[in-house]
Order: structure tokens, then C-alpha cells, then sequence
């Protein structure tokens, strides 16, 4: 699958850079804060999110573990998986969970032209409006990778800018128990969870979402929705 490449090798030259970024507040900024201050209200609010699917393996799983708990998440969706898969997004969207873009392709967008940024991005939209009845409001680049082009971009095509500030690294497989720790290790109330319905064998991020959903409950922490 074209998502995988350059993944293991992107991957660590990004995540140290964006441990603390949450959430753009204006279109294509990405703005750092406290995670702890993330939440206006200083509620325990935590945000849950799906990259690169769909995958009709995957992400009925993840679907049917969020309905069992009455949850709902941010799935960021690769606008190829989207075309191969449209009625797994649709059920995304039906079941009341946001659908936001995540690039055409997966590649590194912060190494492409302008016009390519833009390509990747819009086609992205048109297939997700397809298939929800909406523009998706929100862009999570590939890898975190941000430069100067993609931020321009993402203004200019109305998008705000939303990376993650737990990252378990569920896409290498580390396995249940590890996923369940460093999420549970790491987050605080405005966390925005970086976890994969997509790309590969996600059978143990489907099998972690359960202990971290009823923990998190436990705890005192709600589960909040992106990019409405």
C-alpha cells in the first residue's frame, strides 16, 4: 500500500518535533500549547484520532468498539483508501464521527510543489464530500510534516492544521499492552490521541481501544470530536 512507504523513516524524524503541537486555531497555523491547557474549559476533555483509512478490515472494527462504548472520534482518511473503500467512509461519517483529510496519497507534503500539495489536499476533499455530504475543515499532514508551502496552502484552501500530542506508535505494532500504556502514560485533558485504523495490521490498536476507552472513563475524562 502507497500510505506504508517512507513511513518507519518519516516517522522519527517528525514525531520529537511535534510531541507538544495539538491543534491549528487559525487555518493552516499549528499553534504549540500545554497539552494540560488545550481544553479551554479545563474539562477532562481527550480527543480521539484514526489515520489512513478507511480499510474494511480495520475500521468497522474501530467502529464498533467507539458505538459499544457511545463514543466518537476524528478519522483522518486518505483520499485513495476513500475511492477504494467509499461506503466504509460513509459508515464513518453515518455513525456520527468526523471525517477530515489526510492527503491523497500519504506522501510527505512538505516535499512536494505547491500545486501538488493542492492536488493531494482537494482531490482528498471532493472524495470524502462524496461520500459524508461535507468538505472536510481540517488537514492532518502525513508524517506531521510541516513546511512554509503546506502551511500557505492549507490557508488558502480553508484548512486548519491539526497534528497529536500522545502518539503510542500503534503503526509499528508493539503490541496491546504497550499501545494501552503509553497512551494511558501520556495523556491529559486535552489530549489529541494518534492511533491508526488503516495502512496495515491495526488488529492490536483495535484490541487496545477497549482498556483505553473504559480506563479513560474511569478516570473522568470525556471524548470529544475535531474539525466539525
Amino acid at each position: 500500500m502507497a500510505l506504508r512507504i517512507g513511513r518507519r523513516r518519516a516517522a522519527g524524524r517528525f514525531r520529537t518535533a511535534i510531541g507538544a503541537l495539538v491543534v491549528a486555531l487559525t487555518a493552516g497555523a499549528v499553534v504549540a500549547v500545554p497539552v494540560a491547557e488545550a481544553d479551554a474549559a479545563g474539562s477532562k476533555v481527550v480527543y480521539l484520532t484514526f489515520d489512513d483509512g478507511p480499510s474494511t478490515a480495520y475500521t468497522p472494527k474501530v467502529l464498533n468498539v467507539l458505538a459499544r462504548y457511545g463514543v466518537q472520534a476524528t478519522f483522518f482518511e486518505v483520499g485513495q483508501e476513500v475511492s477504494a473503500h467509499p461506503s466504509v467512509t460513509s459508515q464513518v461519517a453515518r455513525q456520527g464521527h468526523s471525517v477530515q483529510n489526510h492527503s491523497w496519497s500519504h506522501p510527505d507534503l512538505s516535499r512536494l510543489s505547491a500545486s501538488a500539495v493542492t492536488s493531494q489536499v482537494t482531490r482528498t476533499d471532493k472524495a470524502i464530500r462524496a461520500q459524508t455530504g461535507r468538505t472536510p475543515s481540517c488537514l492532518r499532514p502525513p508524517y506531521g510534516s510541516l513546511n512554509s508551502t503546506v502551511r500557505s496552502r492549507a490557508a488558502a484552501l480553508g484548512k486548519q492544521v491539526v497534528l497529536w500530542s500522545v502518539d503510542p506508535q500503534d503503526w509499528a505494532r508493539p503490541g496491546t499492552g504497550a499501545i494501552e500504556s503509553r497512551v494511558l502514560r501520556n495523556v491529559r485533558p486535552g489530549s489529541v490521541i494518534l492511533m491508526h485504523d488503516g495502512g496495515g495490521n491495526r488488529g492490536q490498536t483495535v484490541d487496545a481501544l477497549p482498556t483505553i476507552i473504559s480506563t479513560l472513563k474511569a478516570r473522568g475524562y470525556t471524548f470529544g470530536v475535531l474539525c466539525r
